[in-house]
C-alpha cells in the first residue's frame, strides 16, 4: 500500500515529498506521483523513520526527525552529498573548496555525526577538516537526519546525531529498469553521467550503476578562478540479493575513487578550465562489501548486517618550486594512510501484547589503520568497539512513549613511533566505557497537533587523531598536537518539539539544550612548527542551545510559500570572554522560498511542473573562539535562487525528468563561518583574508529511467 504524504521540510528548495513504507511494498517509478494532495491532515501519519526502538512512524518519534526525499534530492543543486542536504533546518556544512563537505548537525560535526551508508556507518578518516564523505550520491535514494545524541542505535560518536543514506528500494517483482542521467554546472564546469540497470524477478533482485564526475576550478567575483578546488569522481555501485517469505539476503557493493585538489591560495600557473590533475592533490578509494539480512519469526525480526570497509587515502604535494605545476599521472604520496574497518549489527525486534515494541542486540566494528607514507600525522592503530543495547516503546490511546539503554566499550592501542631518531608517537593503551540511555513521549493532542519531549544521554570515546596527532595537516595548513590525556565526551540533550497541519499551514517547531561534558576541541597555540600554525586538542564543559521553526503557508494548493529559521550557540562554561564561545559554529540562518507547482497538462504528458524562488539569509556570526586568533568574526550575507522543472511522461510509465536551477543568483562574494579556505593565506591579492565560496552558478540535471515489464 503507497502512502502518498505532503510534509514541509523547511529546507532551501521546497518540494512535495513522497515515502513508502518498507514493510509493505517498493516502489519502482522514478517518476513520482507525489503532486499536491489537498488532505495535509495527513501529514506525517504514515512517513516511517529508524527511531531508538526501530522503524517508526515520524509522528510518533520523541526524537527530531527529517526525511529528504527522492525528487527533493534531484530537485536540490549541489556539487557532493552533504552539499545538497545542507540547506536543511538545523544542518550545515564544514566545507574546504567544491568538492569536499563534511556534515554538522546543530553545531557539532567530525566524529559526533555517525553517516550510515548501505547499513552500516561510514568509517574514511572523517576527523580530518579536508576529509570528505566518500559515499556514491548516485546510490542515494533519500536522506533520514536524526538530531540529537542517537548512541543507543549506533554507539560512540553519534552525539549530534545521525544522517541516514538509503539506497534504491528494491523494483516490483517482474519489472527491469535501465536509467541514465546526467548535469552541467556553469560555474566550474562540473558535469557527470551515470547509468544504472536494476530488476527484481521472482524475488531475486539486482541493481547496478556507474557514476562519472569531474570539475575544474570554480570562480567568484573577488578571488577569480580558486586554484586547487578542481576535484574529480569514478564511483561503481552494487547489489544482489533475494526477497522470500521468511526474509532477505543482499549483498552490496560499492567502489568511491575521488581525487580533489588541495586549495592552498597560490595562484593558478595552469589553465583554470583544466579537468586534468595538478599538484597537490589527493586521492581516495574507498571499497565497501556489505551483507544485509532478515528472517521473520512470527512477530518478531532477526536482523544481522556485517560489512567490511576499506579508505586508502593519500596526500601528493610538490617537492620543489616550479614555474608551472606539472600534470601528473601517479606521484609518489608523502602522505598514505589504509583504513580497514569491520562493521557489525545483530539485533532482534519483537511486537508484544497491548502495543509494546522491544528490540534488543549487539553491535560495533573492528578497525586497522596502516601509515605508508613519508610523512605522518596519525601512528598505526588497532581498535576494537562492542556495545550492547536494549529499547522499548509503548503506545496508550494518544501517547507514545520510547526509550532504552547501552553500555559501549572501546579499546584502543596505538603504536609507537621514531622517526629520524625523533619519538614521533608514543605507544598508547586506552580503554573507554560508555553507558548511554534515552527516555521520550509523544502526545497526540489532535490528528492535527503533536507535541514530543525527549531526554537523551550520549558518549563519545576520542579519536586517535585527537589523542596521539603529530604533525602537518596539509589539507587544513596546519600543525595539529594530540592530548594523550583527553577523556571521553559525555552529552545529555533535552528535546523540546510541536508540529501541527492543517489545509493551509504547516508549522514545525523544536527547541533543544545539550550539555557536554570533557568537549574536545582544537585551540592555536602562541607558536609556530615548521613554518605553520601549531594546533593542540583541549577540553573543557560545552553547552550548545538553540533551535529549529519551519512555517509553510499555502493558501490555495499549488503554492507554497515556506521560512525556516535555525540558531545554535555554543559556549565553554567557566571560561574568559576570548575562549568563551565554542569553535566552527554556524551562524543562524533564514530562509524564505516559494513554489508554484502548476496541473497536469499537455494531455497529462507534463507532469510535475513548478516555479521556485529562494532566499538564504545567514547572519553575521559574532561569537566566535578569539583565544589566540583562533577564528574571526564572519559578515552576515543573503543569497538568492531561482529553479524550474517537469517530468515529461511518455510511453506510459517512463519519463524524463529535468530540473534548471540557478545558485546565488547576484553573484555574491562570501564566506561561510565554517568554511576552512576562510583561513587560508590566500595571494590572490582580493584586500581580504582566505578565499570566498562559489559566485553565481546554473545548472542543468536530467535523468531518464527506462521500466520494462515482464509479463
Amino acid at each position: 500500500m503507497k502512502h502518498i504524504i505532503i510534509i514541509y521540510l523547511g529546507i532551501f528548495f521546497w518540494s512535495v515529498s513522497l515515502s513508502v513504507s518498507a514493510q509493505h511494498v517498493h516502489d519502482h517509478s522514478n517518476c513520482l506521483e507525489d503532486s499536491i494532495n489537498p488532505k495535509y491532515e495527513a501529514i506525517l501519519s504514515e512517513i516511517t523513520v529508524q527511531g531508538v526502538t526501530g522503524t517508526q512512524r515520524m509522528k510518533d518519534a520523541a526524537s527530531p526527525f527529517m526525511v529528504v526525499t527522492p525528487k527533493l534530492l534531484h530537485n536540490t543543486i549541489g556539487t557532493n552529498m552533504v552539499d545538497a542536504v545542507s540547506h536543511l533546518p538545523g544542518l550545515a556544512q564544514i566545507s574546504t573548496g567544491a568538492g569536499i563537505s563534511k556534515p554538522v548537525i546543530r553545531g557539532l560535526g567530525y566524529n559526533r555525526v555517525v553517516v550510515v551508508d548501505q547499513g552500516i556507518r561510514q568509517e574514511g578518516q572523517q576527523w580530518g577538516d579536508e576529509h570528505g564523505l566518500e559515499v556514491d550520491e548516485e546510490g542515494v535514494h533519500s536522506v533520514e537526519v536524526l538530531k540529537g545524541p542517537a548512541s543507543l542505535m549506533y554507539g560512540s560518536d553519534a552525539i549530534a546525531g545521525v544522517m541516514i543514506l538509503h539506497p534504491e528500494n528494491p523494483l516490483e517483482e517482474g519489472t527491469m529498469q535501465v536509467k541514465v542521467g546526467s548535469q552541467y554546472q556553469t560555474n566550474n564546469g562540473l558535469y557527470d553521467y551515470s547509468v544504472g540497470f536494476a530488476g527484481n524477478i521472482d524475488g531475486w533482485l539486482w541493481n547496478w550503476h556507474f557514476l562519472d564526475k569531474a570539475a575544474h576550478c570554480y570562480k567568484n567575483a573577488a578571488d577569480g578562478y580558486v586554484p586547487g578546488s578542481w576535484f574529480k569522481e569514478r564511483d561503481v555501485q552494487g547489489m544482489l540479493g533475494v526477497n522470500k517469505s521468511w526474509g532477505h539476503s543482499w549483498l552490496r557493493f560499492s567502489r568511491v575513487n575521488f581525487t580533489p585538489g588541495i586549495t592552498e591560495g597560490e595562484p593558478v600557473t595552469y589553465s583554470p578550465y583544466s579537468y586534468s590533475t595538478h599538484m597537490p592533490f589527493q586521492k581516495v578509494l574507498h571499497t565497501k562489501v556489505v551483507s544485509d539480512n532478515a528472517w521473520y519469526f512470527g512477530e518478531g525480526t532477526l536482523k544481522a548486517i556485517v560489512g567490511y570497509q576499506q579508505n586508502y587515502r593519500r596526500e601528493y604535494e610538490e617537492e620543489e618550486e616550479e614555474d608551472e605545476a606539472p600534470v601528473v599521472e601517479e606521484p609518489e604520496a608523502a602522505l598514505a594512510m589504509r583504513l580497514h574497518t569491520v562493521n557489525y549489527d545483530v539485533k532482534y525486534l519483537h511486537t508484544l501484547p497491548h502495543d509494546w515494541k522491544l528490540s534488543t542486540g549487539i553491535g560495533g566494528m573492528w578497525q586497522k589503520n596502516i601509515n605508508q607514507g613519508e610523512e605522518y600525522l596519525i601512528p598505526d592503530y588497532h581498535l576494537f568497539d562492542i556495545g550492547f543495547f536494549a529499547t522499548a516503546g509503548w503506545q496508550m490511546k494518544d501517547w507514545h512513549f520510547s526509550g532504552g539503554a547501552r553500555i559501549d566499550n572501546r579499546h584502543l592501542n596505538t603504536s609507537s613511533l621514531i622517526d629520524e631518531d625523533e619519538v614521533r608517537f608514543v605507544a598508547l593503551s586506552k580503554n573507554f566505557t560508555g553507558v548511554t540511555g534515552s527516555l521520550g513521549a509523544v502526545w497526540n493532542v489532535t490528528e492535527r497537533l503533536n507535541l514530543r519531549l525527549n531526554a537523551a544521554r550520549g558518549f563519545r570515546a576520542p579519536t586517535v587523531s585527537e589523542l596521539s596527532s603529530n604533525g602537518v595537516h596539509e589539507g587544513s595548513i596546519q600543525y595539529e598536537l594530540g592530548n594523550t590525556g583527553l577523556k571521553p565526551e559525555k552529552s545529555t540533550q533535552i528535546d523540546l518539539g510541536l508540529d501541527y497541519t492543517s489545509h493551509y499551514v504547516s508549522l514545525q517547531a523544536s527547541l533543544f539544550t545539550n550539555w557536554i561534558s570533557d568537549y574536545i576541541f582544537l585551540s592555536r597555540l602562541p607558536f609556530e612548527t615548521d613554518g605553520y600554525r601549531t594546533y593542540q586538542y583541549r577540553q573543557g564543559d560545552a553547552r550548545l542551545m538553540g533551535g529549529e521553526v519551519s512555517l509553510d503557508i499555502h493558501p490555495v494548493d499549488p503554492l507554497h510559500i515556506a521560512n525556516a529559521f535555525s540558531y545554535v550557540r555554543g559556549i565553554q562554561l567557566h571560561q574568559p570572554e576570548e575562549s568563551k564561545n565554542l569553535p566552527m559554529m554556524p551562524a543562524p540562518r533564514w530562509t524564505c522560498d516559494v513554489r508554484y507547482e502548476f496541473p497536469n497538462f499537455a494531455h497529462n504528458h507534463l507532469r510535475r511542473t513548478f516555479l521556485a524562488a529562494g532566499m538564504e539569509y545567514n547572519f553575521r556570526q559574532n561569537k566566535f573562539y578569539a583565544l589566540d586568533d583562533t577564528e574571526t568574526a564572519t559578515p552576515g550575507y543573503a543569497l538568492f535562487n531561482i529553479s524550474a522543472g517537469m517530468d515529461l511522461h511518455i510511453f506510459g510509465h517512463n519519463c524524463i525528468e529535468l530540473t534548471i536551477s540557478c545558485q546565488n543568483l547576484f553573484d555574491k562574494v562570501y564566506q561561510s563561518h565554517l568554511s576552512r579556505l576562510k583561513y587560508v593565506d590566500s595571494e590572490l591579492a582580493t584586500g581580504r583574508q582566505g578565499i570566498s565560496a562559489m559566485g553565481r552558478n546554473f545548472c542543468v540535471k536530467v535523468s531518464v529511467p527506462v521500466d520494462i515489464h515482464l509479463k
